[in-house]
């Protein structure tokens, strides 16, 4: 019998602390890395890593599978980037607990807030739960090729306690108070990751109304993290406007001093922030210097719109004539876009748009055109000003929005815009050097299964190895092992994973083996392939040889081998080191 059941030969291991690269081998037996340097004896399969590199699978912590998770047994598109493990149930947006007439109402809020097909939502959850833990044990009955952890959401919470009377404005007695967080107290101890909430304007559900946590007060967030620190663990995740008047990192720095469990928050430079970045940063680190911690979760690129004729949203949304057949079939959406006479009458046509709160917003969709960009072959996400429509269309001697109309008609109506709505205002990531070089920052945001119509960054990972640590060309790169170890090590410590995240003996065998050279993003597209048709913008990579999870191999040469070791977390995990691969 082999001694092992899979080595990886002569690989280039980055171990995901940080440490030099070096030249050895991974033993793997029984889920679990036994032996990394020089291996003697045999395995059941052996893969040669020469001239590749072997790093630990990718955690990311910051998705919205919830839905997906329950049907979906490949998790793309965030296994298709080496990610192992992901976490769920962020923006306080997720379904359970779910009293069996609030199931529709649970959608919406998912629909609107994550651009998640709600049909599609419909259509492919069972629902045979009610309580989270009920919730949780569904999510076990699936094997899949990532494992999955989640939080407790907020919204979900507070439907389930305050029924109809959830609106928003609604507050809340003390007696819901006690039984939202008792809900938590009961969701934590059953394995979820902590909870989740968000107060921001963006986040609204299908019907325009904001999400419940937007309006709630300090005395019930800090009341329901207490409800974590009575169990001893969990993380406290929030997307937030940042308003002073809130005084969030006063709260945040309380709560997490009171319990000793971290609170972690998306920093993002964004219009529907009150807040400046450097100032978040700035009061996070006051906090944590009086003994908080406070996590900021930083993305790695604009958190970009990706539009399209057959997308969410596209610059010639709020023109009428393309109102007027917004709703047709696309085939003949497709030849009315081909009609040279329907496309002078859309030109022509000056934008109307919607009464709302977030108008600015539609604007920039619609006239943006400094910084919007055409998606050709190999696009840089970094795009520099003479790349942006305005420009390109100057140089063709063209107006811009006809220059986009075409470019959005190439391939059959299939063209791609990008449109960098955060995290690029000043025309480059340079801001970022200094976070992704911080030890109170994690990188995150690739809400990985939303978004469906407009964003994939849940390929996030292999761009962090594309762009930052290979191919920048403006401003500083990042070295290979620490990008490692900011997209496994880090992510997995902040949640409690101490089992993964690491390659070293003890510790879970979810290993990527990379052909470094070879790493690149594949030009998005449009799919169809949700439940009831839903679609959804996917995104594959090359150069990922292998993924490998619980020393099962999932992925070989991007395609999925069928393999699904993947389970669901209960609650924060320990390594042993030696004692456990013994």
């Amino acid at each position: 019998m082999p001694a092992y059941d899979l080595i990886i030969r002569n690989g280039t291991i980055c171990d995901g602390t940080g440490a030099p690269r070096f030249t050895g081998d991974v033993a793997v037996k029984n889920g679990l890395i036994v032996a990394v340097g020089a291996v003697r004896g045999d395995a059941a399969e052996e893969v040669d890593a020469t001239g590749r590199i072997v790093a630990p699978g990718w955690v990311d912590v910051h998705t919205h599978y919830d839905g997906q998770a329950t049907w979906d047994p490949e998790m793309a598109p965030s296994s298709w980037h080496g990610v192992t493990t992901v976490i769920m149930g962020n923006c306080g947006v997720g379904f359970a607990p779910a009293a069996p007439d609030r199931h529709d109402w649970l959608i919406g809020l998912m629909e609107g807030v994550e651009d998640i097909p709600g049909t599609a939502l419909a259509e492919g959850m069972a629902w045979d739960w009610e309580s989270f833990p009920e919730y949780l044990d569904s999510l076990e009955k699936m094997p899949r090729a990532v494992d999955v952890g989640t939080h407790v959401p907020h919204g979900a919470v507070r439907a389930y306690v305050l029924g109809e009377r959830e609106k928003p404005g609604a507050v809340p007695t003390a007696e819901d108070i006690r039984k939202m967080s008792e809900i938590v107290e009961e969701g934590v101890r059953a394995g979820a990751l902590g909870f989740s909430t968000s107060r921001t304007v963006i986040h609204k559900s299908v019907d325009g109304e904001v999400v419940p946590g937007t309006t709630a007060t300090a005395e019930e967030l800090i009341e329901i993290g207490r409800a974590m620190g009575r169990v001893g663990h969990g993380v406290f995740e929030m997307a937030s406007d940042m308003k002073r008047e809130w005084d969030e990192f006063g709260w945040m720095g309380a709560l997490s001093r009171e319990t000793g469990l971290p609170v972690t928050y998306a920093a993002l430079q964004s219009i529907a922030k009150e807040m400046p970045l450097e100032e978040q940063i700035a009061e996070m680190r006051h906090q944590n210097a009086q003994g908080a911690n406070i996590v900021a979760q930083i993305a790695l690129r604009g958190n970009g719109v990706i539009m399209a004729w057959r997308g969410t949203i596209h610059p010639f949304r709020f023109r009428p004539s393309y109102a007027a057949i917004a709703e047709l079939p696309w085939e003949e959406q497709l030849v009315q876009l081909k009609d040279p006479a329907f496309r002078a009458k859309v030109l022509a046509e000056a934008n109307v748009y919607p009464d709302s709160d977030i108008v600015n917003l539609f604007r920039m969709i619609a006239e943006g055109w400094h910084n919007q960009f055409i998606m050709d072959e190999d696009f840089d996400y970094e795009p520099q000003p003479e790349a942006s429509i305005l420009l390109r269309a100057k140089t063709a001697g063209v107006s811009p929005d006809a220059f986009a109309y075409d470019k959005l008609m190439e391939d059959e109506g299939n063209g791609f815009i990008y449109l960098p709505i955060l995290n690029y205002a000043d025309g480059n990531l340079d801001f970022l050097e200094a976070l992704q070089a911080a030890d109170d920052t994690v990188n995150s945001l690739s809400d990985g299964g939303a978004h469906c119509g407009t964003i994939c960054d849940a390929a996030s990972p292999t761009f962090m190895l594309q762009h930052w640590v290979r191919d920048r060309r403006r401003g500083s790169r990042i070295s290979l092992e620490h990008a490692i170890k900011r997209q496994c090590h880090d992510t997995a410590r902040l949640y409690g994973l101490d089992d993964r995240g690491v390659i070293a003996p003890g510790y879970l065998a979810d290993i990527n083996v990379i052909d470094f050279d070879r790493v690149r993003l594949l030009k998005p597209w449009l799919a169809f392939d949700l439940p009831a048709g839903g679609k959804r913008l996917l995104q594959k990579a090359e150069g990922y040889d292998y993924t490998i999870k619980g020393g099962k191999v999932t992925f070989r040469n991007g395609e999925w081998t069928g393999a699904t070791p993947g389970n669901l977390i209960r609650g924060p995990q320990r390594a042993d080191l030696m004692e456990a691969a013994e």
